[in-house]
């Protein structure tokens, strides 16, 4: 799967973190801020502010263990960790992000805090009632069988503990070209509508989901940061190179014909474990 999924464009040329932050004055084995990451190791929709959600959802603490599955290049692992305080782990299927996460994340300081595993979440250990609260963003619709991952989260998580996802779903049956572009482009092997979706959780155990539809915002935000990274092509190109650029171009471009053509919703979900 690690490499299947780098069929997804937004996964591939890892690197152009470092040269994003090259371009900012940061070298590659400078210290980094926190603050100065974020602008380009959110992967996920309204960057900051979602995990600014997940705190006020979770309500972590320094005696709180998070646990951030398909976390990317770190950032909202990261962030959570430096302004909650918690413990956070995050495992990430790929070795070169999980790599790029780990660096980034010593040279931010937070190696006490924030530690990384490299594995597929259906193989990776997770002890019963381990960890205070679980996080994740635009990951879980990746996995094959996310209902299982859900009654293995639901074990690990102890009782009372809050759970704070940001994932794709399926607002309407899509068309065969459709079908091919949502497993060829985002690499989609989890899609289930509204329903579905709360049903997965339900069956695992978490009590009263609530799913807030987040499809026109994130919708919006597709075109905002379309016609923003074109209008910034010039600098780009400098900075990454036209194949990086057009590369994104083309899964920004995706991702807003998903949206805007009613096949692909967001979905933001705050569940809890009873107890």
């Amino acid at each position: 799967m690690s490499n299947a999924i780098k069929s997804m464009k937004l996964y591939t040329q890892v690197e152009r973190i470092h040269r994003d932050l090259e371009s900012i004055g940061i070298g590659p084995s400078d210290p980094v801020s926190v603050d100065a990451l974020t602008p380009f190791d959110q992967l996920h929709y309204f960057g900051t502010e979602a995990v600014d959600a997940a705190i006020a959802a979770i309500r972590p603490d320094a005696t709180t263990d998070i646990l951030d599955i398909g976390s990317g290049f770190g950032g909202p692992a990261r962030y959570m960790a430096d302004r909650a305080g918690c413990r956070v782990t995050a495992v990430e299927l790929q070795p070169d992000l999980d790599a790029a996460a780990a660096d980034l994340t010593q040279r931010c300081g937070l190696a006490d805090r924030v530690g990384h595993v490299c594995g597929d979440i259906h193989d990776v250990d997770l002890a019963p009632g381990q960890f205070g609260g679980a996080i994740s963003y635009l990951a879980l619709y990746h996995i094959p069988d996310r209902a299982a991952v859900y009654r293995k989260l639901y074990d690990a998580m102890a009782p009372g503990a809050g759970l704070f996802v940001e994932d794709l779903y399926q607002k309407r049956p899509p068309s065969q070209g459709e079908a091919e572009i949502l497993r060829d482009a985002l690499y989609a092997n989890t899609m289930t509508d509204l329903d579905g979706y709360a049903d997965e959780l339900r069956s695992a155990g978490f009590e009263a989901p609530d799913l807030l539809d987040e499809s026109t915002r994130w919708g919006g935000f597709c075109t905002d940061r379309l016609d923003g990274f074109r209008a910034a092509r010039p600098e780009k190109e400098a900075v990454h190179g036209p194949e990086v650029v057009e590369a994104l171009d083309t899964f920004y471009q995706t991702m807003c014909d998903l949206f805007l053509g009613g096949t692909l919703g967001g979905v933001r979900v705050i569940a809890r474990k009873p107890g």
